[in-house]
């Protein structure tokens, strides 16, 4: 029988400490493409953001407009009480399939490798919907197997092609050559620009 990977799920993870995702600070990569960032005015989406460290590094180094969302109470309040400047309407607690709202960018890290797979068509959807024109979605996937066994789900270069490519215009899609060493050869970094073109 599946898990059911629900907000009790995900609260009773963060409460017993059952967080192997979690280290402690921005993944290299995303840092990196942070860091070239000039435009601190982005409006910034992190879903499934957790702890939260990708929220502080930015807000850290003068992006303004960061948003986080996530099941887990107990990892919202802890992000908030590391960020008292930030308003608590940038702190949402709910699913992240029924937020609303416009974006610049998305940035993925452990989300969706955490959603059950049937749900990865909507994701992308989702995605493109809360992007602005030319809108992006960037971070990292899991590249290994994709099996019943998850979270994490796995996944591969040509599915992610695919499954994204009704929706984005794939500008990255590539080996990450620096990744922490314990995901090292196991992921993909991209960055995906909302289609003009989508209709649906």
């Amino acid at each position: 029988m599946k898990t059911d990977l629900n907000k009790e799920y995900w609260e009773n993870r963060y409460q017993n400490k059952k967080t192997g995702w979690n280290i402690g600070h921005i993944s290299t990569p995303l840092k990196t493409y942070v860091d070239q960032l000039t435009d601190k005015s982005l409006n910034i989406l992190i879903p499934g953001a957790g702890f939260g460290y990708e929220a502080q590094y930015l807000i850290n180094d003068g992006f303004k407009d960061v948003t986080v969302i996530d099941f887990s109470t107990s990892a919202l309040n802890r992000l908030q009480e590391s960020l008292p400047q930030i308003p608590t309407s940038h702190f949402i607690e709910g699913n992240f399939f029924d937020h609303n709202g416009s974006y610049d960018l998305i940035i993925e890290q452990t989300f969706f490798c955490a959603l059950q797979p049937e749900l990865r068509a909507d994701y992308a959807k989702k995605c493109s919907e809360l992007l602005s024109l030319k809108g992006k979605l960037m971070g990292l996937l899991f590249d290994f197997p994709l099996t019943e066994e998850g979270p994490p789900f796995g996944g591969s270069f040509r599915e992610y092609q695919q499954l994204f490519s009704e929706y984005f215009r794939i500008k990255t899609l590539e080996r990450c050559y620096n990744s922490i060493k314990p995901r090292d050869g196991k992921e993909l970094f991209f960055i995906f620009e909302k289609s003009i073109t989508t209709t649906r």
